[in-house]
């Protein structure tokens, strides 16, 4: 895969979102699944403290705990860049400067690091103020403790706020963002925040690349999907852009013999200011379309069908 950057780190233009492990994907396929992706060339997981906090017998840290076991067992020398999120773990809620703090330091003993690559703040707290979310992001910088920082569903307005702060006081700033954005999505990140986002030179790692699954193609009316997150997806079926997106994305997909999943990717991957959509996969066979982005480019004709098919106002 073609490299890309986000401040002073190199990632691939495929992140592997670690939502599943230790939920959909037990520890051991987890292992599979991340022996495989750093295989096909990836180099870029994304976590959360809170994963996966919402199954049944979870307390949230399972994801990051599965992941620090597999960089013991020998993924440290496979150059991974691991990015993680605080402020919605169930003990460690919000952005206060001590909460945030000890989320990281958590964080740290799951993932067995002494550094984290990429540290995002999970939801903003607008109860606090940006100045006191960058300084104490400054400080575990200054720390050694996180390399870069970014931001998670976040307004434009706090997100530009943010950014100025730290040019004006020579704090950490943000490298990256961290939007809900793909096909079926679009309306929650183009437009302002994008703009910042553009103005001030972030990379955009998108997550819901695959609006739950539901870009994979699987979802069809009539259709049983046996996966905890079929009804969410499933909601797209009755939307307007919802079976238009699913026409064009299977016209290009036969046409250039590949998974409905990597065309709705490689879209996304050609966005202005996107470096690297997230999509995750609880087995081995889930994971091969996504892979394939890096041997796949849409062509400019087949860029404009999609952006057609899905429209600015897709929701």
């Amino acid at each position: 895969m073609t490299s890309r950057t986000l401040g002073s780190l190199t990632v691939s233009p495929l992140c592997l979102g670690g939502n599943v492990f230790g939920w959909t994907a037990d520890e051991a396929t987890s292992f599979d699944i991340l022996d495989a992706y750093a295989d096909g060339g990836g180099r870029f997981v994304d976590t959360a403290d809170s994963y996966s906090a919402w199954a049944p017998g979870n307390n949230g840290g399972e994801s990051e705990e599965i992941i620090g076991r597999w960089l013991e067992r020998g993924g440290r020398g496979r150059g991974l860049v691991i990015a993680t999120k605080v402020g919605a773990h169930p003990e460690h809620r919000g952005l206060a400067p001590a909460t945030l703090k000890a989320a990281t330091e958590e964080s740290l003993r799951r993932l067995g690091v002494d550094t984290i690559d990429l540290l995002y703040t999970h939801f903003d707290d607008e109860t606090v103020e940006v100045s006191d979310i960058v300084t104490a992001l400054d400080d575990l910088v200054r720390e050694g403790k996180v390399r870069e920082i970014g931001a998670s569903n976040i307004s434009p307005e706090r997100l530009r706020a943010s950014l100025d702060f730290s040019a004006r006081e020579g704090k950490a700033a943000y490298v990256a963002l961290q939007p809900k954005y793909n096909l079926v999505a679009r309306n929650a990140y183009e437009g302002p925040l994008a703009e910042v986002a553009a103005e001030y030179g972030l990379g955009a790692v998108p997550y819901s690349a695959l609006a739950s699954g539901f870009l994979t193609g699987k979802y069809r009316d009539g259709a049983t999907v046996d996966s905890p997150r079929a009804s969410g997806a499933g909601r797209y079926l009755d939307t307007i852009e919802g079976p238009r997106v699913l026409s064009a994305l299977d016209q290009i997909a036969t046409g250039r013999e590949v998974a409905p999943a990597t065309v709705a990717l490689a879209w996304l991957a050609a966005r202005p200011t996107v470096t690297a959509p997230i999509a995750s996969a609880r087995d081995i066979e889930q994971l091969a379309p996504l892979l394939a982005l890096r041997d796949f480019e849409l062509t400019t004709a087949e860029l404009s069908t999609l952006d057609e098919a899905s429209g600015p106002s897709a929701v």
